[in-house]
């Protein structure tokens, strides 16, 4: 039984100018664990814990004779810095791997050194699945944020781009057996849109283009078209859109309002690792 979502991974080459982004700039709690996974896991890691939704998992390659770090470099080379892989959590992964594989999803053999099992894109429009055990990670944050920080949430939503909207329920609905509400026809966006609601952290929203003249739709087509299916987009909550505006262009960011909804700030893959980022009011 899936219990949770507790968070999705970035991947980037240059590790410490992720973390500068997300703690420095966007003004989020980062725990930096690179000291303890370089030598354990050959790769750089960091765990974004902001209050709210999943957490923001921070990733770079360091010793390419790793597994989790030849896992990041082969990702990096295929398709660029960006989102990287969506965690579950389960009570125990590998059992639970053997129900997902009798389900027809496509079950990877366990990679050395690893606690959760991958689900391979091929079965997931295009999404890397890891599935982990619960409370996977339990960090605490013990630094001191900056009082004039932008006010973030943790990752209240995914946005998953998918071609066949109602194969890609039957992939999350009944084969990861996670809540699902009815295909949605969004005319003002352009999309079919349906919410699947693991019972922890953020939602994952599977979208399919409608309309390719709305703008939101247009985004949706010109994404399946250069990066295939996958996950498009993170979506962020803050209780003062203007207010975290004005403090993201303060720290050098453009944080401009989205083409398909004035009351949401997108922070461009540009900027953010490969990574589009929307900010909505909470």
């Amino acid at each position: 039984m899936i219990t949770g979502m507790p968070r999705i991974a970035i991947a980037a080459e240059n590790f410490s100018a992720l973390v500068e982004l997300f703690r420095e700039k966007l003004g989020m709690p980062v725990i930096d664990l690179s000291s303890m996974s370089e030598p354990e896991y050959g790769a750089a890691l960091g765990m974004c814990v902001p209050a709210g939704g999943s957490n923001i998992e921070l990733m770079s390659p360091i010793d390419p004779e790793t597994p989790l770090s030849k896992s990041l470099q082969g990702f990096l080379n295929r398709r660029g810095e960006g989102l990287f892989a969506l965690m579950l959590e389960a009570p125990v992964p590998d059992d639970e791997a053997e129900v997902l594989a009798e389900r027809g999803l496509n079950i990877m053999p366990l990679m050395p050194g690893a606690f959760g099992r991958d689900v391979h894109p091929s079965s997931t429009h295009g999404v890397l699945i890891r599935v982990y055990p619960v409370n996977s990670f339990q960090g605490e944050f013990k630094g001191e944020l900056a009082a004039d920080r932008p006010q973030l949430s943790g990752i209240v939503r995914v946005i998953v781009a998918v071609s066949d909207i109602e194969h890609a329920v039957e992939a999350y609905g009944k084969k990861f057996a996670l809540p699902i509400d009815a295909i949605v026809a969004d005319d003002a966006r352009g999309v079919y849109s349906a919410l699947c609601h693991p019972p922890a952290g953020g939602i994952i929203e599977l979208v399919a283009v409608k309309d390719a003249e709305k703008p939101f739709g247009r985004a949706i087509a010109q994404h399946l078209s250069e990066d295939r299916e996958g996950m498009y987009a993170l979506v962020l909550q803050t209780p003062d859109l203007q207010d975290t505006a004005r403090k993201l262009v303060a720290r050098g960011l453009s944080a401009e309002p989205a083409a398909d909804a004035a009351d949401t700030l997108e922070l461009s893959r540009k900027e953010a690792f490969g990574a589009l980022i929307r900010i909505e009011a909470a």
